[in-house]
């Protein structure tokens, strides 16, 4: 919807669908060599707290645990609903209310889930990965039949790049954000990074392979949709799936549904599973409550992490739009990606003489930033309000930065709170630090807390 909408015409919806699916792949070059000289799980807030040092890292901790995660995972999910509630409500939009109890309902199921068991989230991955992998080889192998049946008029570039109204270069730079949503999770490998198998050889393979594999299926996908769809009722409908089963698989037509909703629901249950990696990340470093670094004593799932998230994402979704919430989640993680690929460059004048396994062409985190200056300062000058609202929330970490964790000299008092204040949640949710290897520490950090610690007296 966002991509289209915001470009204007089949055509250049196309070319952003494209554009997107390289400058992910740009980035993720330089997210590998990061990977391989800083080989610490936690992704871009690992590297930039290594880099620029504990504000930095923090404000980028601060705004994925409150914005990036749990709006994605709120977005995901309101998906997830309307593509369940569409046939109940086959003419018009589903309830709000309706769709937002729904996502409530699959994150809270989701969260139990991967609180009683790693393995059983893990299978539930799997298992909807093939919802997803379902939905889009029948999406793409419908709209190859339309076409080589002759129904590609709309893809004709007459056609295609035939405006109503010209878009604003904003408007261009905010299509791009909206595809940026789409492409979301190229760096996810880098936040387990510890383990991976043979990062060194494994991390840069996986981004080859995944990153032209994805965009090849993404552009597909919508060169399907426009095979047999117009753009005003790709814009009208609130389940474009939907939509396209409906015109096109008869009978078969609530496959379509059904494989979105599957797919979907492994996505939040994705997310939910990675989410811990961060928060664990951030506890490691003195950022974030132990509490969070805990486990299940006996299941070994983060109980405290997951619910953190759980209740965030749910807050999200009482108060946020489906529209606003991607340009939110999109305009914070593309300064994300900006700040950490800034951090390769510098790191690259401070330790040049740093072995790195890795080590990309300086043309590429160059034009990477390029276009990630033009985009973001264009997106901040169509949407100023949506963006401004989201480098506020990432700022209003700074004094929680300088309170909770700059401030060592606290009363008594607050840390005598926050000792039972984590006393109680370990009753409450049974869970414990988990048993590392001091070795296999000094070896993730040479920085954190944890390890400041178990370097003191014995």
């Amino acid at each position: 919807h966002g991509v289209l909408e915001h470009s204007g015409s089949v055509g250049l919806a196309l070319v952003v669908w494209v554009l997107g699916g390289g400058i992910a792949a740009l980035g993720s070059l330089c997210y590998a060599e990061l990977g391989v000289t800083i080989p610490k799980s936690g992704g871009d807030y690992s590297y930039v707290t290594e880099i620029f040092g504990g504000l930095m890292g923090f404000l980028l901790l601060w705004s994925a645990v409150l914005i990036m995660y749990p709006t994605t995972l709120a977005v995901i999910a309101l998906t997830f609903s309307n593509y369940v509630l569409q046939p109940v409500f086959p003419y018009c939009i589903p309830p709000y209310i309706a769709t937002r109890m729904l996502s409530t309902i699959c994150i809270l199921f989701l969260t139990w889930v991967n609180c009683y068991s790693v393995r059983l989230a893990t299978r539930i991955q799997d298992a909807f990965t093939v919802g997803k992998l379902l939905a889009l080889g029948l999406i793409i192998t419908v709209g190859l039949v339309q076409i080589f049946g002759g129904n590609y008029e709309s893809l004709t570039p007459q056609v295609a790049f035939m405006f109503n109204k010209a878009p604003s270069i904003g408007q261009i730079a905010l299509a791009f954000l909206h595809a940026s949503f789409a492409f979301s999770g190229w760096n996810f490998l880098n936040y387990v990074t510890e383990e991976v198998v043979d990062p060194r050889r494994n991390l840069p393979r996986a981004i080859y392979i995944s990153i032209p594999l994805v965009t090849f299926v993404y552009t597909l996908t919508n060169i399907a949709y426009f095979s047999s769809m117009s753009p005003e009722e790709l814009l009208s409908s609130n389940a474009v799936a939907v939509t396209f089963g409906e015109k096109l698989l008869g009978m078969f037509s609530t496959l379509m549904p059904i494989s979105v909703a599957l797919s979907t629901f492994g996505g939040i249950n994705g997310y939910l599973f990675t989410s811990s990696r961060l928060c664990f990340s951030g506890a490691r470093e003195g950022h974030l409550p132990s509490l969070l670094a805990m486990i299940h004593f006996k299941q070994c799932t983060p109980i405290p992490a997951l619910l953190v998230c759980c209740t965030a994402t749910i807050v999200i979704l009482c108060i946020g739009e489906t529209h606003n919430l991607i340009n939110y989640v999109s305009f914070i993680n593309y300064l994300s990606y900006g700040v950490t690929i800034a951090g390769l460059l510098y790191y690259r004048w401070k330790k040049p003489n740093l072995y790195r396994p890795i080590k990309v062409s300086l043309l590429v985190p160059v034009c990477y930033l390029l276009f990630w200056a033009l985009l973001l300062g264009f997106s901040l000058h169509s949407e100023p309000l949506v963006c401004g609202v989201g480098l506020v929330i990432m700022l209003t970490g700074v004094p929680v930065y300088f309170l909770g964790v700059y401030w060592k000299d606290k009363p008594k008092c607050i840390y005598d709170f926050i000792e039972w204040a984590t006393y109680l949640g370990q009753r409450v949710f049974f869970v414990v630090f988990p048993q590392i290897d001091p070795i296999e520490v000094a070896e993730w950090t040479d920085r954190s807390s944890f390890t400041s610690k178990a370097s003191g007296p014995l």
